[in-house]
């Protein structure tokens, strides 16, 4: 018998596995909000979840889910750029304070700066033209 770990891990990654082929991120809401039910002390269900409601244009959920994963893991700079995105689209103030955390992030750890790159690419990709993330991107310097 499987244990629940492992089930939460499995989802995640098959999630995951579907994203990175290219799934639409519309599909994936679904299968990130049973993994946060599942496991909602894990960031990093909440961090995709963000972006997947980002990426769908659905900020205020967003921002609800970018808050809980930085409330959880204070130190990803990927849950810091989706709250940012979240906050800037829905007008919330202190835009300035998430990135000057992700700069002291990048500067401490600039290795992150590949993933980040990654993840603002595929942002593009995904939603062309995106001003908030032109935005992130120009501050960044990425």
């Amino acid at each position: 018998m499987e244990s629940q770990e492992s089930q939460e891990s499995s989802l995640f990654e098959q999630a995951m596995a579907r994203y990175q082929a290219g799934a639409p991120a519309a599909e994936l809401i679904d299968d990130f909000v049973a993994i946060t039910d599942a496991a909602p002390r894990q960031s990093s269900g909440w961090t995709c979840l963000a972006w997947l409601l980002l990426l769908c244009d659905k900020p205020d959920e967003a921002l609800r889910s970018a808050r809980l994963a930085v409330k959880l893991n204070s130190q990803d700079p990927q849950a810091r750029i989706n709250l940012t995105l979240a906050m800037l689209e829905t007008k919330a103030k202190g835009v300035r304070d998430q990135i000057a955390v992700v700069q002291q992030v990048l500067a401490v750890a600039p290795e992150m700066g590949d993933e980040l790159r990654e993840s603002i690419n595929d942002g593009f990709k995904r939603r062309p033209d995106w001003p908030a993330l032109l935005k992130v991107k120009s501050w960044l310097e990425l």
